[in-house]
């Protein structure tokens, strides 16, 4: 997991900074109790993709313990944020699949009170953009 040293930001972005580190190493490492610590108890979390608004850490926890496949990789790109907004971009591999993960992460005296996450798959670079492009690993 990719931790950056941010010199500008306050003891209190520090502390939510490490609250996120503890939150996707756990969501990583799969253990459901710790991953929602995160949460507070009325927390909101929006799936636009699908349409879908979980309402409550419990039912977030449950839709989330009984996902039918594991992830088998998990692995954060970079946190941003300041204050009570925070940014994470992270893949997650479901049974051999990539999805490519936004999580935005709207605080309320450190705890999540609203999260919205957007998953897309990867598809082919199209080839007739080739010249202006750089591919990346």
């Amino acid at each position: 997991m990719k931790t950056e040293q941010h010199p500008e930001q306050s003891m209190e972005e520090e502390q939510m900074r490490e609250a996120l580190n503890l939150h996707w190493r756990a969501s990583a490492d799969g253990d459901a109790n710790a991953e929602h610590d995160i949460y507070e108890d009325d927390a909101v979390c929006d799936y636009p993709q699908s349409g879908e608004r979980i309402l409550g850490r419990a039912n977030l926890q449950a839709l989330r313990s009984h996902h039918p496949g594991k992830p088998s990789g998990f692995t954060v790109k970079r946190i941003l944020g300041k204050g009570d907004l925070w940014i994470t971009e992270y893949t997650i591999t479901y049974q051999e699949r990539q999805a490519f993960t936004v999580s935005i992460m709207e605080f309320r005296n450190g705890k999540v009170v609203h999260e919205t996450q957007y998953f897309a798959d990867p598809f082919e670079a199209p080839a007739w953009r080739s010249q202006w492009v750089q591919r990346m690993a």
